[in-house]
């Protein structure tokens, strides 16, 4: 994510800054879970997969696969770039409506 930075100093060289994005050891992992976390220093994403989608079961595992470790000022930036990504989604392909439930069909 090519955001500003933390300290003041760098700012005046970012203008003239070119960023390599370099994906050679780059992984891509599907998730349907996130667990967050954080304290004053850091902000600790889990990803993971619930692979059992049954109603009524008293335990769940979830297989967690990937931990993102960010500072508070990063994870600040990651919210308002995926606020931004997910208001362009709506605008293009109509409200995402999150509320339980609301993506299943109903049956009648």
């Amino acid at each position: 994510m090519a955001t500003k930075p933390d300290t003041p100093q760098m700012q005046p060289d970012m203008a003239s800054m070119k960023i390599k994005w370099d994906d050679s050891n780059m992984k891509s992992s599907y998730a349907n879970v996130c667990n967050v976390t954080s304290t004053r220093e850091e902000v600790v994403m889990l990803f993971g997969m619930n692979q059992a989608w049954n109603r009524g079961q008293k335990e769940v595992t979830i297989q967690l696969t990937d931990r993102i470790v960010i500072s508070p000022y990063a994870a600040k930036r990651l919210s308002l770039l995926l606020g931004n990504v997910v208001k362009e989604y709506e605008n293009r392909f109509g409200a995402l409506n999150i509320e339980a439930g609301a993506g299943a069909e109903k049956k009648q």
